[in-house]
């Protein structure tokens, strides 16, 4: 089903609210989607200058003084029409962020910017969302009843009781994928050749590349390059994790992408801030991540997903966390010792439909089937 851009109608409760890009005081291309795990108040105010827009940044920033707005629980974002302008209202932090829709994008993915019945210039609608921490619509209302909103915020339990109980991550913690001696011997791999420092994956200009931001992420990964090195994870991967992902998930992992042991130091501050894998045209193809540690001696570094709770996820050593790509997660900073661990990503003969046709906006070659995989039963 699809609706023209004239039919779209804002999103209703239930209804998951329109992820879009706009630009913030730090950020050209600040992403909706990764605010997920809190209750998010999101305000469409019209041009940056306007009255509607300084009234409701007013009332904001009061819900920011008193705390209401901490970011942990709750934070609200004003999306105002137009470039950047320097009469636009200030952020807050924590709690308050203004962003604005240049082109009017996200107003036309919410149904609030229509075609004038005359042919003259757009109707401008100014709306509230009160959104849950899977950033699905719990209320919405015209612009100057925000307050309403915001009593119904102040009556919401906890983000992570949002659903009524705790509602865990759909992942799968898979021990023995990779045996003991397997372990031992990709770290050792690590201790000989070192890492180099891995980036985040952003885009620009249409295109895909690594960027470094030691604020999202720390890590040093090494390149498994040796054949039959790659050849014994692929076997371990077709025989030990696919007939798994196909029972819990009815996908059939046919294809693997990268070959690398990942290091995370407490010495450096190892982490992966909140992220999903797969919002770049390059990395579109991607199904699921699979997160296999090789050792256990050290504390952090876990695994959690903002949208579902607080709880944390950590695979015993050679054992596997696997879980969409589409899913906000984050590694947790390691506070003691060092952590490996093998990351690959899986997906289907259908999705090497999407990065074959993706290719011109990414550095690395395509990778190879993942052999066997699709035999194994």
């Amino acid at each position: 089903m699809s609706e023209s851009a004239a039919e779209i109608q804002p999103p209703r409760p239930g209804e998951p609210a329109p992820w879009f890009h706009a630009a913030s005081g730090v950020n050209p291309r600040f992403a909706i989607s990764s605010v997920a795990g809190r209750y998010t108040l999101l305000a469409f105010v019209g041009p940056a200058g306007g009255r509607p827009a300084a009234a409701t940044a007013q009332s904001m920033q009061a819900l920011c003084a008193e705390g209401m707005l901490d970011d942990a629980n709750r934070c609200a974002f004003l999306v105002t029409l137009g470039p950047l302008a320097p009469d636009r209202p200030k952020d807050v932090i924590p709690g308050l962020r203004v962003l604005a829709d240049t082109a009017g994008e996200a107003y036309r993915a919410y149904g609030l910017l229509r075609p004038a019945p005359d042919g003259g210039s757009p109707m401008i609608h100014r709306c509230a969302f009160l959104l849950d921490p899977l950033l699905r619509v719990v209320a919405a209302c015209p612009l100057e009843r925000i307050a309403e909103l915001v009593a119904l915020l102040r009556r919401q339990p906890p983000p992570h009781l949002h659903a009524g109980q705790e509602t865990p991550a759909p992942v799968l913690l898979l021990p023995r994928v990779f045996e003991p001696e397997l372990c031992q011997v990709l770290i050792g791999l690590y201790a000989r050749t070192g890492g180099q420092e891995s980036g985040t994956m952003v885009e620009r200009d249409g295109k895909t590349i690594g960027v470094h931001d030691h604020s999202q992420k720390r890590r040093f990964d090494c390149l498994i390059e040796e054949e039959d090195l790659q050849a014994t994870i692929r076997a371990r991967i077709s025989r030990r994790l696919v007939p798994e992902i196909r029972k819990a998930f009815q996908f059939e992992a046919t294809r693997i992408e990268r070959y690398i042991i990942a290091c995370y130091d407490a010495a450096t501050g190892g982490h992966f801030a909140a992220h999903r894998d797969n919002t770049t045209p390059g990395t579109a193809h991607r199904r699921f991540a699979v997160t296999i540690n090789l050792n256990d001696d050290f504390d952090g570094g876990e695994l959690w997903f903002p949208e579902f709770g607080p709880r944390r996820y950590r695979p015993p050593a050679g054992g596997a966390v696997v879980f969409s790509c589409s899913l906000l997660h984050e590694a947790t900073p390691v506070t003691r010792g060092t952590r490996y661990a093998v990351l690959p990503f899986l997906y289907d003969a259908a999705a090497a439909k999407i990065r074959e046709a993706n290719l011109a906006s990414l550095t690395p070659p395509a990778p190879p089937p993942l052999a066997g995989a699709a035999a194994q039963r």
